[in-house]
């Protein structure tokens, strides 16, 4: 039986805001994680993208900041400039919906440092930030860690990996030892679970992820040489118009080259990679936010945790290197009820790798072809 934000101690003034989004009843992570957070106890959890993650550490944190207090109480660890925005926008507008005076700001990288200690002068309840600039602003004295009550590592896997984790020691080493942890990530490995448990105190873990993939995904797949693979992608857009896709690549260089073609092609297509700016990388949101544009092209940096509303399709133009990355890329299609389809473009060679994402994932992959301008199941 599930709970409701009442039964699990969230205050009318919050429940208020979270109507004003349409948002009236906790989601099943919501329900299984809120007490255990309240209750100050360390914490892993794992559910899928779209399950209302977020606001499953936002509400707890809310629910115990005292508005009053000029110290800063929880600090949340993102792997991407998109997700820390992102997540501070949700922080942002709760905030705002529930005419409450909590302060938060975002601190990333490649981000005019001294605007931030501008920021932090405000004396913000929550920090949302990377952990590379998080910790050089500990070092540089400018965010007291000591004050930190509550420690959230957001997509906790990638943060968690070899080349994360050693920054995020470095952080919770200059907290407290009461201080809370919380880590949340879709999909979490053996390795990463362990380095979790490591770093806390006895923590309760909850996985409502056995069904890792959600069911309202349909997977398939289309079989082309590498070097035909944009063409097949232009047929593929074209047969299966999509409302809203993301195409995903393996390699950043290779990004700007299908965005064009597919521009080329009268496709409205743009592109976020690694290297791009700040800037750039925010004008390709909002111009596919907007709809503006109908196709994404990306690398597996905008997989994490972005929210990008009604999805209708992700395409794979390469398998992932990690195949665990396919849940990632997948799971931006398919929210809050709506269907969606996931299609890989693969070489012969590759179908292994499709039968072992497979047999990961519990899923079937249907084989597709594309004839006469349809995409249909190949016989």
């Amino acid at each position: 039986m599930m709970a409701t934000f009442n039964e699990l101690n969230i205050s009318d003034t919050f429940i208020s805001g979270l109507k004003q989004e349409n948002i009236v009843e906790p989601t099943d992570i919501q329900n299984k994680t809120i007490g255990i957070i309240l209750e100050n106890k360390d914490l892993i959890a794992e559910a899928i993208t779209g399950s209302g993650k977020t606001l499953a550490y936002l509400l707890p944190a809310f629910q115990r900041i005292h508005t009053d207090s000029k110290d800063l109480h929880t600090l949340i660890l993102a792997p991407t400039h998109e997700l820390v925005i992102q997540i501070n926008n949700v922080i942002k507008t709760l905030a705002q919906n529930s005419n409450h005076p909590l302060r938060s700001t975002s601190i990333m990288g490649e981000v005019n440092i001294k605007r931030q200690i501008d920021y932090l002068k405000e004396k913000p309840h929550i920090i949302v930030g990377t952990p590379g600039r998080v910790l050089e602003l500990i070092q540089l004295k400018k965010i007291k860690a000591h004050q930190i009550k509550t420690l959230v590592i957001d997509e906790a896997d990638k943060l968690l990996s070899d080349s994360n984790i050693q920054t995020v020691k470095s952080i919770i080493k200059t907290t407290l030892r009461d201080r809370q942890l919380l880590a949340f990530s879709a999909s979490i490995s053996e390795k990463a679970l362990t380095s979790a448990v490591s770093l806390m105190k006895s923590p309760a873990i909850v996985d409502i992820a056995p069904e890792k993939v959600n069911p309202a995904i349909e997977h398939c797949f289309l079989i082309a040489p590498q070097r035909e693979k944009i063409d097949m992608l232009r047929k593929l857009i074209h047969a299966v118009k999509p409302s809203k896709a993301i195409v995903f690549l393996n390699k950043n260089e290779a990004i700007i080259d299908v965005m064009e073609k597919l521009n080329y092609h009268k496709i409205d297509a743009v592109g976020i990679y690694g290297n791009a700016t700040k800037q750039e990388r925010k004008k390709a949101i909002d111009q596919f936010k907007s709809g503006q544009s109908t196709v994404l092209v990306a690398s597996d940096l905008v997989a994490r945790g972005l929210d990008l509303q009604n999805l209708s399709h992700v395409i794979n133009m390469d398998i992932p290197v990690d195949l665990n990355e396919y849940i990632h890329r997948v799971g931006r299609t398919g929210r809050a009820g709506e269907n969606g389809v996931a299609i890989s473009i693969i070489t012969l060679s590759q179908l292994q790798d499709i039968k072992k994402i497979e047999k990961i994932n519990h899923i079937d992959i249907q084989s597709k072809v594309i004839k006469n301008g349809q995409l249909i199941d190949y016989k």
